[in-house]
C-alpha cells in the first residue's frame, strides 16, 4: 500500500474522532458480563463491540460533515480532514452513512432488532437532536446530547437480552450524568473557539461564575449514581471502593475548580474527568472478572 492510500484511510479514520471510540467500547464491555450473569462467547461479544464502534464511528462522522464550517472557525479542530480540505464534503456524507448502515445490519445479524434499533437511534439522536438542533441553540446541549455519547451500555444490554434492563440503565446514567461537567470544564478554557464557532456554552450565555457552580453541583450529583452499581447488586465492593474514591476526588478537583476559577483549574477538571470514567470502567471490569 503507497504513502498516499495510507494517508487517504489515516484521514478517514481521523473523521470518525477514533480517539473517542475506545471510550465508547470501555463503557459497555462491561454491561456484556452484567445483563448475561457471565462472559458471552468471545465470538458475540467481539461482533457486538464492532457494531457499537461502528455506530459511534457512524455518528462522529456525520457529525463532523455537519459542522465542517464551525471547525475552520475553531483553533482545536481547523485542522481536521474536512475543514482543512483534506477529504470531500460528500465522499465524508457517504463514509458516515455507511458505517450507520453496516452497524445497523451486523447487530440485527448478531443479536436481533433491539440492539440494532438502539444503536440507529442512538446515530439519529447524536446526529438531529444534539448536532442539528441542540449544539447551536441551547446551552443544555452537552446535558441532553450527552444521551447518545452514553447509548453503549444500552446497545449492549439489548444485543444480550433482546431489551434494556437495569444494567444498561445504570451504566448510562453514570456516563450521561458525567458528561455535562466533562463538557463544561473544556468551554471553560476554550470560550473563545467557541465563540468564533457561534455555539452557544455556558461561559459564553451564564457567565464562567454560574458554569463553575454547574459543574460542582452536576460532580456531586454523580456521586451517587457511581456508586449504585453496588448498591443494585450488580458489582462488587472492589468496585464501590474505587468508584466512591474516584467520585470523591472529582468533586474535590470541581470545588477547587470554582475557589482558583483559572484556566489550568478548568484543564484539571477535564483531565481528573477522563482518568475518573476510565478508572470507574477498570474497576467494573475487573470486579466482574473476579465475580465470573
Amino acid at each position: 500500500m503507497n504513502d498516499s492510500a495510507l494517508t487517504t484511510g489515516r484521514n478517514y479514520l481521523d473523521l470518525t474522532k477514533p480517539r473517542l471510540l475506545p471510550m465508547v467500547l470501555f463503557t459497555g464491555l462491561p454491561v456484556l458480563g452484567m445483563a448475561a450473569g457471565g462472559w458471552p462467547n468471545a465470538t458475540f461479544s467481539v461482533l457486538v463491540m464492532t457494531g457499537i464502534a461502528l455506530a459511534a464511528a457512524s455518528a462522529n462522522t456525520l457529525n463532523a460533515y455537519i459542522e465542517r464550517e464551525q471547525d475552520a472557525l475553531m483553533e482545536r479542530t481547523k485542522t481536521r480532514p474536512l475543514p482543512a480540505g483534506l477529504i470531500e464534503p460528500r465522499s465524508a456524507l457517504l463514509f458516515g452513512l455507511a458505517l450507520g448502515v453496516i452497524s445497523t445490519l451486523l447487530l440485527y445479524g448478531v443479536s436481533g432488532a433491539a440492539a440494532a434499533l438502539v444503536g440507529l437511534a442512538s446515530i439519529l439522536f447524536y446526529v438531529f437532536v444534539y448536532t442539528l438542533w441542540l449544539k447551536p441553540r441551547s446551552i443544555w446541549n452537552a446535558v441532553i446530547g450527552g444521551a447518545a455519547g452514553a447509548a453503549a451500555p444500552l446497545i449492549a444490554d439489548a444485543a444480550v437480552n433482546g431489551s434494556v434492563g437495569i444494567a444498561g440503565w445504570t451504566l448510562f446514567a453514570i456516563v450521561f450524568f458525567w458528561q455535562p461537567p466533562h463538557v463544561w470544564a473544556i468551554a471553560l478554557y476554550r470560550k473563545d473557539d467557541y465563540r468564533a464557532a457561534g455555539i452557544p456554552m455556558p461561559p459564553e450565555v451564564i457567565g464562567d461564575e454560574a458554569t463553575r457552580k454547574r459543574v460542582v453541583w452536576y460532580t456531586a450529583g454523580l456521586l451517587p449514581v457511581t456508586v449504585a452499581p453496588y448498591f443494585l447488586g450488580l458489582a462488587g465492593p472492589i468496585y464501590f471502593v474505587v468508584a466512591a474514591g474516584m467520585g470523591v476526588w472529582f468533586l474535590y478537583r470541581a470545588w477547587r475548580l470554582f475557589e482558583e476559577r483559572t484556566e489550568e483549574a478548568a484543564q484539571g477538571v477535564f483531565r481528573v474527568s477522563l482518568v475518573f470514567l476510565s478508572a470507574v470502567f477498570l474497576a467494573l471490569l475487573v470486579d466482574l472478572l473476579i465475580a465470573f
